[in-house]
């Protein structure tokens, strides 16, 4: 799931500049879910920003989409979008970029800083533990990431930074290969740790430039469909 956090209200205030008419747009999945831009934090932003701009006369609307990141589910909004002076958008990074190629004369700005992926750690509490890298080696660690939580993104760890299970970065951070060792000794793999592994292949990273999925069998169905 992917985690997000709203911007400061003086940040989004500078972008939204002289336009009078706003459309504050949420979504209804993963930034619902983390409390950053659902049905409440548009309400809650709408408030805020009409107590802050009181005095230039400005109009705000509001909408949550199912999925700004789907066109279709946009597709729903488009009359606000088209008549919004700006939008200011409260979905992940993906989203604010569909909705702005969607609808290329809208002015959308982003009202939320994009931060990981990742599951829920208790009510409140996010934690990054997948970093997207495209060639998952999970199998070899015990289902815990060495890319997303080391610090160093390291391969064959633990490091010499370690100190007492916790990482030389913090001493609030668990060091994510003691996680995968004591993981691997409780499912009696120790010994797999000194398995000399293939070098992980890191074409399929963000290192190589903006990445695609393609599924042919899905793109041959949805031809047929709309023959």
């Amino acid at each position: 799931m992917i985690k997000a956090q709203r911007k400061g209200l003086e940040e989004i205030i500078k972008m939204i500049g002289s336009k009078k008419k706003l459309l504050i747009a949420g979504c209804g999945t993963c930034v619902s879910i983390c409390f950053a831009g659902g049905d409440k934090e548009v309400s809650m932003l709408s408030s805020e920003l009409k107590m802050a701009l009181k005095n230039k006369k400005i109009t705000i609307n509001q909408v949550v989409p199912q999925r700004q990141c789907e066109k279709e589910f946009n597709q729903e909004i488009k009359d606000q979008v088209v008549k919004a002076d700006l939008v200011v958008s409260l979905a992940c990074g993906v989203g604010v970029q569909v909705l702005a190629e969607q609808f290329p004369k809208a002015k959308v700005v982003p009202g939320l800083n994009t931060l990981f992926m990742g599951p829920p750690k208790e009510q409140g509490v996010w934690f990054e533990n997948c970093a997207g890298c495209g060639n998952c080696v999970l199998d070899l660690t015990g289902g815990i990431c060495p890319v997303a939580r080391c610090a160093k993104n390291i391969l064959n760890g633990p490091c010499g930074g370690s100190q007492n299970g916790k990482c030389e970065v913090s001493k609030d951070t668990d060091c994510g290969w003691q996680l995968i060792v004591d993981k691997l000794k409780s499912q009696g793999r120790l010994k797999d740790i000194n398995k000399v592994w293939e070098a992980k292949n890191w074409q399929t990273a963000r290192d190589g430039g903006p990445r695609e999925i393609r599924r042919e069998d899905l793109l041959l169905k949805h031809q047929i469909t709309n023959k």
